[in-house]
């Protein structure tokens, strides 16, 4: 996870993943698991993956994966979670506001909860359009301004989440194959449990599929 100020940030999901538990689980995000047989098996990125479990669920189906994660607690919990699932993750420690995700590198890239302040989510965004290969595939799912004051989880601070309009304009021109805002029901680990109010989207990069 990243943030506007990354040493707080990073002290925060330090904290939070610091317990043994995991914190939000080890099972896939539900949209991911859905649209994975979707997903070209190939060199996977995931962005913000916390304790790895989305990571590690790519490699479990033969992805290549690469995670990244502001939280040194984080990534030393994927790499555990990896082995105890006998698969190979590169797990990284990473800000995103400077990690070069390269270009025309990865087959998919994932952000699941991945909140970032809205300047540097259209950063990153910009980063990840470069860094797809044609025909790749970005698979995000993240809480939207309607989720606030439930307590469910998720960000309350409605510069931190992510709605369908902000992702169809930075988006322009991928061939969008889903985009909708959906209410279920979220249980995953300690921090995330209840209706909650998401934003789903796929879409993949111009060009043909590899």
């Amino acid at each position: 996870m990243t943030a506007s100020h990354p040493s707080d940030a990073g002290a925060f999901w330090n904290e939070r993943y610091g317990a043994d538990a995991f914190a939000f689980g080890t099972e896939p995000n539900d949209f991911l698991r859905d649209v994975a047989d979707q997903l070209t098996v190939g060199d996977a990125l995931c962005i913000g993956d916390g304790e790895g479990r989305n990571g590690v669920f790519l490699a479990r189906l033969g992805h290549r994966v690469t995670t990244v994660d502001l939280s040194e607690v984080g990534v030393r919990k994927a790499r555990e979670l990896a082995a105890s699932q006998q698969v190979s993750i590169d797990a990284v420690v990473g800000d995103l506001a400077v990690w070069d995700m390269g270009t025309a590198r990865w087959d998919t890239i994932v952000s699941v909860f991945c909140h970032l302040p809205s300047a540097l989510r259209h950063a990153v965004h910009g980063a990840v359009r470069r860094a797809l290969r044609p025909g790749g595939s970005f698979v995000l799912e993240a809480y939207r301004s309607e989720n606030i004051g439930r307590g469910v989880g998720g960000p309350q601070d409605v510069d931190l989440v992510v709605e369908l309009a902000d992702l169809q304009r930075e988006f322009d021109g991928f061939d969008i194959r889903i985009a909708r805002t959906v209410e279920r029901d979220i249980h995953e680990g300690v921090y995330h449990n209840g209706m909650s109010a998401t934003t789903q989207f796929l879409a993949r990069a111009p060009g043909a599929t590899r």
